[in-house]
């Protein structure tokens, strides 16, 4: 199928690509080399490569396809018995400095463990390796080995963290599906020292259940606090904005860690998080960056599904309506955003189905030839955005907290 290039994107050289056969990715993907850099990304999936969603294995396979040229190695984490990638093989699982009682014990619980699994092995890794951290659900579009040469990974760059801020700038609100930094980030790893805190408490935690109302993060605001559009009712039960909000909290602990650590003044460790942020954090606003399919349809994971379906108009027929906002999709997504995040977990009670949920229950219907999501595809393998994204213009704003990381203010 020949899909049409968008204005403001330009072909890949089929030289920088690594377009074999699926099976030849995959067994690289399986079996990758030791590390022997930063170049690294990071994904995690419980019981490996082989058990992902046909739909999220694309989505490693065009990392791979994309960057593996340019030196980077991707590798699906898991915590698979012998399996070359498992977790156990790059970190010390039984390390309390790394990992909490939980993860240590194998008791981690709860409606997501395995979404909270997979948080606590993100900061490990890139303190340890450096590199890429990034959600299976995550597609990347954008240029990454460009912007790692702009930013991170360039000595002359003042930037040392790239992610995805929920907001403008003066939000502090970065997103913990697509992480990014060299080894022993500072931010990073006071991010995982109070996330360890967290789990620890009380003798150790086997969920993130209540984890909102901690002393040590006290002061920053709940997730969608305020936004009555969020409750939502669940057989029969109706859940209020501000329930909703603390779960969402509890679901995105992660992220709220990093929201204190990026508002906190702490003289006995030498930390202004504000002016670390200010000076040192290269956000991409997450909306436009990574969730443009869902701001294109009012976050209606049915419609992005039925649009994405559609078939392109064949020779001599004229574009439908439908047809034009699904080109409008396609277009945007290629030529504006970085990534696109495909929403799972905790969104599904709260907003329903989403695209990334019908993908999945509808196997193969991201790849049917001809249809808007296969274009999207098919872009974000051989196509290049011409530009890089902005970094949102972060001042140095009022801290959320004085006093030590670990005690509460």
């Amino acid at each position: 199928m020949n899909y049409k290039l968008p204005s403001g994107c330009r072909d890949i050289p089929l030289d920088q690509l690594d377009l074999r056969p699926d099976a030849d990715v995959d067994h690289d993907l399986t079996n990758p080399p030791p590390v022997s850099g930063e170049k690294n990304i990071w994904l995690f999936w419980n019981s490996g490569f082989a058990k992902l969603h046909p739909y999220t294995k694309r989505n490693v396979r065009t990392w791979h396809r994309r960057f593996f040229r340019s030196g980077w190695v991707v590798r699906v984490m898991n915590l698979v018995s012998g399996s070359p990638l498992n977790i156990n093989n790059f970190l010390d699982t039984s390390d309390p400095k790394v990992f909490p009682k939980a993860f240590r014990d194998g008791t981690i619980g709860g409606t997501y463990g395995p979404q909270h699994t997979s948080d606590l092995v993100r900061w490990p890794l890139l303190l340890r390796y450096g590199g890429v951290y990034a959600d299976v659900g995550m597609i990347q579009i954008g240029d990454l080995e460009h912007l790692w040469n702009k930013s991170i990974g360039n000595p002359d760059s003042p930037y040392e963290v790239l992610s995805y801020n929920m907001g403008g700038p003066e939000a502090r609100a970065l997103t913990n599906y697509f992480l990014c930094s060299r080894r022993n980030n500072p931010m990073f790893e006071r991010c995982q020292r109070l996330l360890l805190a967290l789990w620890d408490a009380d003798g150790g935690k086997t969920s993130t259940d209540g984890m909102h109302a901690s002393p040590l993060l006290k002061g920053i605001p709940l997730l969608g606090e305020g936004d009555d559009s969020l409750a939502f009712e669940e057989n029969g039960r109706k859940f209020e904005q501000q329930e909703v909000s603390r779960m969402l909290t509890d679901y995105i602990i992660q992220g709220q860690s990093m929201t204190m650590v990026m508002g906190l003044v702490d003289e006995e460790d030498g930390w202004d998080g504000p002016k670390y942020v200010a000076e040192h954090v290269f956000a991409i606003h997450y909306m436009e960056g990574s969730q443009l399919i869902n701001e294109l349809t009012a976050w209606n994971g049915p419609e992005a599904f039925r649009l994405m379906s559609l078939s392109l108009p064949k020779e001599g027929e004229t574009e439908t309506e439908d047809q034009a906002k699904a080109r409008e999709i396609v277009e945007e997504c290629l030529r504006r955003s970085f990534g696109f995040k495909l929403a799972h977990g905790l969104i599904l009670r709260v907003m329903g189905d989403t695209l990334g949920s019908l993908w999945r229950k509808h196997e193969g219907s991201d790849v049917v030839e001809g249809t808007y999501a296969d274009w999207l595809r098919y872009g974000t393998v051989h196509w290049c955005q011409d530009g890089l994204p902005k970094a949102l213009q972060f001042e140095a704003v009022e801290p959320f907290k004085v006093g030590p990381l670990l005690r509460e203010a």
